[in-house]
């Protein structure tokens, strides 16, 4: 990103290290790729005031899972919101757990209710679909054989 282009969207273009220096609520919104795979690690969350939140709803190893959890024991950083972890499930004795200071979700921060009618719609759907041509594929084969008419319809004897 360019400046210009950081100011025609409203925005500062600032460095990494400003980034988290002054946000208060920083949110994580990447792809997990070997450029972003611990892309925010102890450096990174030091920097961070001791009122500021980080979010991550992305993937769970663009943090640094340890880094991460020192800093919320210690109170370094207000808290973080996180709906990805390193492995998931979430182990059920993991810090992320227990830490007063932290909203853990089991991967589910995509969720809303609109997203999940669409989702089950579609799935439905893509299952009427899938069974019709089943259906449709076995009657076909069945009658090719017999000759026979199915489901209403008279398919042309195969030779």
């Amino acid at each position: 990103m360019t400046p210009e282009a950081a100011k025609a969207a409203g925005a500062i273009l600032v460095s990494k290290e400003q980034l988290f220096e002054r946000a208060h609520i920083l949110t994580i919104h990447l792809v997990l790729s070997s450029r972003t795979r611990g892309l925010v690690g102890a450096a990174e969350l030091e920097r961070m005031q001791p009122t500021a939140w980080l979010i991550n709803a992305s993937r769970g190893p663009i943090v640094d899972e340890q880094a991460l959890i020192s800093v919320l024991k210690s109170k370094r950083i207000a808290g973080a919101a996180i709906d990805v972890f390193d492995i998931e499930p979430l182990a059920p004795s993991h810090p992320f757990r227990t830490l007063d200071n932290v909203l853990a979700t089991p991967h589910i921060g995509y969720v809303s209710h609109g997203l999940y009618k669409t989702f089950y719609e579609d799935t439905v759907s893509n299952i009427r679909k899938w069974l019709e041509d089943v259906i449709q594929d076995e009657a076909t084969e069945e009658q090719s054989k017999s000759g026979a008419p199915m489901f209403g319809k008279t398919f042309p004897k195969q030779k």
